[in-house]
């Protein structure tokens, strides 16, 4: 199995976290999103172990909301003393709405709104990373009229290709994210930030993509950034005090995919980062990073009932699920790969090449192509492995269709973390 919270029980179903997962659905209904409690918990816990170890006092990680935000993460992350990153005034909102401390919290974006800074600041969000001059600006002026000064980080973009999938790499000198540092304006801002009364600036970010699993994007980041941070100090006076570089650690999807020891990593950039301080004659700053799937994707996954089984001799097999594209989207946007297993019969010999298609009207509907499982029947159970990250957090109501609840399942029992929505909840907003 590829995570150690999957297996099989005597009946042959499938288990998740230690529960049936055919029992589940039989309970919950499908589609339904799965989420192991304990697991989310011993990543976050890995993680804050690591960086107590090997970075400096003060270093913090920061969950990435927009892998999974709902009201039951923001208690989690809260009782483990997690620092948290939102990009939404809707993730502010319901991080809030559990009482988590917002001083601990940093709001990214490319474009936010003066209403998106309004509404930050009245909820006392401790940092804006910010992404543009005019954002700077925008911050400055809305603070002064507050009577406050508001921290921030500056997002920089290092100019390093990842060689993850175009879509979701963002360190290249030209994406959409950041002030780059090659073309000399990331410094002009940082000169411009300094004059600015209104805003203090705590230090730098830098995100280069996501599914990454080497060392050495990270490791090069880490000595650019840096390099930037040491001409910083010696041009304008500035000591740099937080160094977030971001998340991106790659998280196993796939049988083939490499085990990763997020612990063994971060202690990789650590050494670089001692390395290159010592060379540029500058103190370690603090350390901030954002992983978000690598603490909630292999917490997850997704169970469906399947509906026909369509054979077209001499092409292909489809196998048609009561879910799709509305609840994960991610292979119709990335060709994204998951492992796909029968719940209902997890020993059988995997004989049968199938398509796994989704209910919409969209020919693009697709989970997976040519998967190798026992040939179903109607009304039997699927699991797609791996989704607790960007599945809820994407899911859409595309053809009107409601979105799936998701249950937790930890030592004290299975519970509704989020409710499934009703044909009401969907047209609740109609006029």
């Amino acid at each position: 199995m590829i995570c150690d919270n999957i297996g099989v029980n005597e009946k042959g179903h499938l288990t998740f976290a230690g529960y049936d997962t055919v029992e589940l659905a039989e309970k919950y209904g499908t589609p339904l999103y799965l989420m192991d409690e304990n697991k989310i918990r011993e990543h976050i816990r890995e993680y804050k172990a690591a960086f107590e170890k090997y970075f400096p006092q003060g270093s913090n990680p920061e969950f990435a909301s927009k892998a999974l935000s709902c009201k039951q993460i923001y208690r989690i992350l809260k009782e483990e003393k997690m620092n948290i990153d939102v990009v939404s005034c809707g993730e502010i909102y319901t991080a809030k709405s559990v009482d988590f401390p917002l001083s601990y919290c940093f709001f990214h974006g490319n474009n936010k709104t003066d209403s998106d800074i309004e509404f930050a600041m009245d909820n006392g969000v401790g940092y804006f990373v910010a992404d543009s001059e005019d954002e700077l600006l925008a911050i400055n002026q809305i603070a002064k009229e507050k009577g406050i000064t508001q921290k921030i980080l500056l997002r920089v973009t290092p100019g390093i290709d990842t060689h993850t999938h175009q879509k979701i790499s963002t360190g290249n000198v030209d994406s959409k994210f950041g002030i780059a540092i090659t073309t000399g304006q990331a410094k002009n801002t940082v000169e411009m930030i300094l004059k600015l009364p209104n805003i203090s600036l705590c230090g730098f970010h830098c995100h280069i993509g996501s599914q990454i699993f080497e060392s050495e994007p990270f490791a090069t980041a880490s000595e650019l950034m840096l390099t930037f941070i040491a001409e910083i100090e010696r041009d304008l006076g500035y000591k740099c005090e937080i160094l977030n570089l971001g998340g991106g650690f790659g998280v196993k999807y796939l049988e083939q995919h490499p085990e990763i020891d997020y612990t063994q990593k971060i202690e990789e950039i650590s050494k670089i980062l001692n390395i290159q301080c010592s060379f540029l004659g500058i103190d370690i700053p603090k350390i901030a990073m954002e992983p978000g799937r690598s603490i909630v994707a292999d917490a997850g996954m997704t169970l469906y009932s399947i509906g026909s089984v369509k054979e077209i001799t001499g092409y292909k097999n489809y196998v048609s699920i009561d879910g799709g594209m509305t609840d994960n989207p991610r292979y119709t946007l990335y060709e994204s790969p998951y492992t796909v297993m029968l719940a209902s019969r997890a020993n059988t010999p995997k004989d049968f090449c199938a398509t796994i298609a989704g209910r919409c009207c969209e020919s693009g509907d697709i989970l997976q192509e040519n998967v190798m499982i026992p040939k179903p029947v109607r009304n039997e159970i699927l699991a797609v492995l791996t989704t607790g990250a960007y599945n809820y957090s994407m899911a859409s109501n595309y053809n009107r269709v409601p979105r799936p609840p998701i249950v937790m399942l930890g030592d004290k029992g299975d519970y509704i973390a989020v409710k499934r929505e009703t044909f009401t909840d969907v047209c609740a907003l109609d006029v």
